[in-house]
């Protein structure tokens, strides 16, 4: 069993000991007293509950995949309008649902994802549904294959729900973009705030799962889109180490440091999406399709609980970025006194090299974006090349609604090939000194990861002004290729924070343990209240 199966089987044994944290004595879901909108399903509150939670339900024979997702299908009808985060839903959700219905009844579940619904960003390729970037010259025929990613997810039994909004072309078209905009799916809004933004990329990931409209969503970063809209709509997202979950298929930016990766309401749904990612075939909690893993997860359940999401001796090292605001570092204050009461120990970092890794990064991806892009277009109908691509915006006045601007685009065009020996350079340097921000700083203070903020509290979002974007925490391990985790942290006001943990390559599975042990001292998930502006009431 490789180590996020492993990982995986005992963080669902110890979510199913623990109860569903949303279903009281009584099995009355809570839903319905807390969150305005939300919906209950024969006592499942689906803003609180986790997959494993589902399968034992689905086990006894009180849940469906075909309910949950009408459930799901349902809420998107109701919730959506108020935050544009859903593109489009499958057609087929339902048939594939009932699919899953028929292999629970044969016994051939296909493992933990089975019959559990999932929304894809819309940058991720899908063959019967569209795959635009939320750009209209990829608004016509899909593209002739599924991503590596949505292959996974079929072969693993999960419902593809739909695909959600992104900021166009995950936010690298424009110098001052606003997040969550595209030209196909307008903008997605924060559920807390509704006039605050939902950060980017995978603004309509984060503002979906925030809003219960899915069970898990993927989202995809080259840096800090998957982790931000995570934070920013309090919500848990994993980057993954460089090259764990396939990107073939997915429209890139760049192949040094793009990658897919989970995203849900809890870091057991994010784990167990994980496994399936990377194809994972040892984490079947089911204990049918893979006999003797039930038997297994059992037999590890006395021991999980008592060690598995403990902090006690851990050492972590916070990154306080006082630059995102007071109300934040006292955040981050109360944060580090919760893990110290839990057994942790909490010393204060600043990892270096981070002015030069600002200066060299975003070159070296004008000329990575230059290559990869150009033989995306190749695969698809529409513009073949980035020069096709900036002529197309410039005569498609619904391109320039929110933003006129593609001057990233511009740059890229004329930027250096990635066969320039100046260009290459660059990108060892940028390497070398990332991973030696994390390295040099975990081994110097002896810790087990990084801790910093995610986000600053959501900014209003303006298409005039664009994104209050300067957020460093998410940059060293993204251009390392070293995983990053956001989980809860809490509020300013009403509005979500982030904790981002990171650790050195390939520590995924140890990232996730660490995470969920900090999910359960922190407890920070609420759900939100879809208040027009700050100081005005729900409606």
């Amino acid at each position: 069993m490789s180590r996020v199966g492993a990982l995986v089987v005992a963080l669902a044994a110890g979510s199913l000991l623990a109860g569903a944290p949303g279903v009281n004595a009584q099995g009355v879901g809570a839903a319905d007293t807390r969150s305005p909108g939300a919906s209950s399903l024969g006592g499942v509150d689906l803003d609180t509950v986790t997959i494993p939670e589902l399968q034992a339900r689905r086990d006894k024979g009180t849940l469906t995949s075909s309910a949950l997702t009408r459930a799901y299908l349902r809420r998107i009808e109701a919730v959506d309008p108020k935050i544009n985060a859903v593109l489009y839903t499958d057609p087929s959700a339902l048939r594939q649902a009932a699919a899953s219905d028929a292999r629970q009844r044969s016994g051939r579940l296909r493992g933990p994802l089975d019959g559990i619904p999932v929304l894809l960003k819309d940058n991720v390729g899908t063959r019967d549904l569209p795959t635009t970037a939320g750009s209209l010259a990829l608004a016509g025929k899909p593209p002739g294959e599924d991503a590596v990613v949505v292959t996974r997810l079929r072969q693993a039994g999960a419902v593809i729900l739909g695909k959600t909004n992104l900021s166009e072309w995950a936010n690298f078209r424009a110098a001052k973009p606003t997040s969550g905009w595209s030209a196909v799916g307008g903008q997605t809004r924060n559920p807390y705030v509704l006039d605050r933004n939902p950060c980017g990329s995978s603004a309509g990931s984060g503002a979906a799962l925030a809003a219960s409209l899915a069970q898990v969503a993927i989202g995809t970063e080259t840096d800090g889109s998957i982790v931000c809209p995570a934070g920013m709509n309090g919500v848990v997202g994993l980057k993954p180490s460089l090259g764990v979950v396939s990107q073939r298929g997915v429209v890139p930016i760049s192949a040094e440091q793009d990658t897919a990766g989970p995203m849900a309401r809890n870091v057991i749904d994010t784990a167990l999406t994980l496994s399936v990612l990377t194809g994972d075939r040892s984490t079947d909690l089911t204990g049918r399709s893979a006999p003797g893993a039930l038997e297994e997860q059992r037999a590890r359940q006395a021991g999980v609980t008592g060690h598995q999401d403990s902090l006690r001796g851990k050492r972590i090292g916070l990154w306080r970025l006082p630059s995102l605001g007071p109300d934040v570092d006292a955040l981050m204050t109360r944060t580090a006194a919760k893990l110290r009461g839990a057994g942790a120990e909490v010393v204060e970092v600043t990892p270096p090299y981070q002015d030069r890794l600002a200066e060299l990064e975003f070159p070296a991806l004008l000329s990575e974006f230059h290559r990869d892009i150009d033989a995306y277009l190749g695969t698809r109908q529409g513009p073949r090349d980035l020069a096709a691509l900036i002529a197309f915006n410039r005569t498609h006045p619904q391109e320039q609604t929110c933003f006129a601007g593609q001057e990233l685009f511009e740059q890229a065009l004329a930027a250096p090939p990635t066969t320039d020996p100046a260009y290459r350079a660059m990108r060892a340097e940028l390497t070398d000194l990332s991973r030696r921000s994390i390295d040099e700083t975990m081994a110097a203070h002896r810790l087990d990861a990084i801790a910093a903020p995610t986000n600053p509290p959501a900014w209003t979002t303006d298409c005039a002004r664009g994104d209050n974007d300067v957020i460093p925490s998410s940059t060293p391990a993204a251009v390392a290729g070293y995983p990053s985790l956001s989980v809860p942290a809490g509020s300013v006001g009403e509005l979500p924070v982030g904790l981002l943990l990171m650790a050195g390559d390939h520590e995924d599975a140890g990232l996730l343990s660490l995470g969920a042990a900090v999910e359960r001292r922190l407890q920070a998930w609420r759900t939100p209240r879809y208040l027009p502006s700050v100081g005005t009431a729900a409606h």
